[in-house]
């Protein structure tokens, strides 16, 4: 039976080497604040303001009318004019433009006579995730110019405006704007709490065995469940500190909505934490140097997290054999959690299964570090 007075008395000696290390604040309170915000502002999967190129071999008010429309929507960014292929290469190999336009000579000419004209759309394909954008929207600005020359010549033989058999609404919901912060915020704060949460605790067993404090621990009346909950418990509420701190900057700087109930967003993060933490003293059990338990509590928890769990990458489209590789990482869970609660405000009556396996592997990793302990300890 644990005893509270001996497990609140390594907790407390945990605390005094926080407050003490200022190195451990810095890890546990500033750096997760300061991802936060790095991650939250550069990754960013909305395509804007492309820089574009022209050669507008027409030069006609037809060709012009055309590149209005690039000019005026926000996806493009028309940065020169050019009268040659060797510019536009120069451009693309350069980087200073993404997508390069060509309109040919006979541009207005094939408009007037009704027949069908190629416009060459180039775009760099070594950023191929916006290159498919771009070509999407490229051909999106090709649409409705040519709809606008229907609708025009429908008018002109006065057949009255143009009805289209079918006309498509699509409404996105939970996130109207398509904004890709409100996707990517619920993936940082799992990549944080799991990178931040494992260095936190991989460092606190491997300390004792380097400073040769351990010997002196295991003498004492302490058993292993109070060693190892004890040293957990401080950095469990600096974890609860940080998703309070994420939840925050979420709201009043990315405005990320959270729909969802704050207690279910705390609850599913202190299970998350749970397991990150004695996953990260786990390792620290095993290893008995600060330099090499940090390093791999840094591998083990950031690559999964980070490729493993659909943060990034869909696990719809990863190889059979990866996505059930998927299904042992625990931050696939608490994304889908993250994600239910931000962006559609449901609670555990539809994710209780993650919430579940969450739960599952929290247990796992607690029953794991006190083995491990014990049987280090033996």
């Amino acid at each position: 039976m644990l005893s509270a007075r001996r497990f609140m008395a390594v907790a407390r000696k945990e605390w005094i080497h926080i407050i003490r290390d200022w190195r451990s604040l810095l890890l546990a309170v500033v750096i997760p604040a300061a991802l936060i915000l790095l991650f939250g502002y550069a990754l960013n999967m909305d395509l804007r303001n492309v820089p574009t190129v022209v050669w507008d071999q027409s030069r006609s008010p037809e060709s012009r009318e055309f590149l209005s429309l690039f000019d005026g929507s926000p996806y493009f960014s028309i940065q020169q004019y050019h009268t040659g292929y060797s510019r536009i290469q120069e451009d693309l190999d350069s980087g200073r433009a993404m997508v390069a336009v060509v309109i040919p000579s006979d541009f207005a000419r094939m408009i007037h006579r009704g027949e069908p004209v190629d416009v060459q759309v180039i775009v760099d394909g070594s950023d191929a995730n916006t290159a498919h954008l771009a070509v999407a929207y490229t051909g999106s600005v090709g649409m409705i110019y040519s709809r606008q020359i229907v609708a025009r010549r429908i008018g002109l033989m006065g057949a009255g405006e143009l009805v289209e058999p079918v006309e498509m609404q699509p409404r996105a919901w939970y996130n109207p704007d398509l904004k890709s912060q409100n996707v990517i915020l619920p993936g940082i704060l799992a990549v944080v709490m799991m990178v931040i949460a494992a260095m936190m605790t991989s460092v606190t067993v491997a300390r004792e065995w380097e400073m040769g404090t351990m010997e002196q621990l295991i003498s004492t009346p302490v058993r292993v469940p109070e060693i190892v909950f004890g040293k957990v418990l401080p950095y469990f509420v600096l974890g609860l500190v940080d998703v309070g701190i994420a939840a925050a900057l979420g709201e009043w700087l990315f405005h990320v909505p959270l729909r969802g109930s704050p207690a279910l967003l705390f609850l599913s993060a202190s299970i998350f934490l749970t397991g990150a933490l004695f996953f990260g003293i786990t390792v620290s059990i095993l290893m008995k140097t600060q330099v090499l338990a940090t390093q791999i509590a840094m591998i083990a928890g950031f690559l999964p997290t980070m490729l493993l769990s659909g943060f990034v990458f869909a696990i719809e489209n990863m190889p059979s054999l990866i996505q059930c590789i998927t299904y042992i990482v625990p931050a696939r869970y608490f994304i889908a959690l993250l994600r239910g609660i931000y962006l559609k405000g449901i609670g555990l009556e539809v994710l209780w299964i993650n919430a579940v396996l969450l739960g599952l592997y929290a247990a796992v990793m607690v029953v794991l570090a006190n083995r491990k302990l014990r049987l280090k300890l033996e």
